[in-house]
């Protein structure tokens, strides 16, 4: 009576290995759902960034006032007739 549960013990073993180490076991599933979920997280970043500089495209394509604002503020530039003033700030 002792061998037939072992051989069935044996059984239940090796069709158990399969559904937790095999190719398609839950400890796979289990680590591409936590890489799923990195990689969404990741996509969402560059999905916000993406749109972030969409706007900043089509801002830049349809109007003058995005235009002026980067020379003013990046290249330093004024118009014709204004007058730079430059307020320096205080060190603490």
């Amino acid at each position: 009576m002792r061998w037939p549960t072992l051989v069935l013990a044996a059984v239940i073993v090796l069709l158990q290995y399969p559904l937790w180490l095999g190719k398609g076991g839950w400890l796979r599933v289990w680590d591409m759902e936590r890489q799923l979920k990195g990689q969404q997280e990741v996509n969402q970043k560059l999905e916000q960034r993406n749109a972030g500089l969409d706007a900043e495209v089509r801002d830049l394509k349809t109007g003058y006032e995005a235009i002026e604002e980067r020379a003013r503020f990046e290249l330093g530039l004024i118009k014709e007739g204004e007058i730079f003033v430059q307020v320096p700030q205080k060190q603490p």
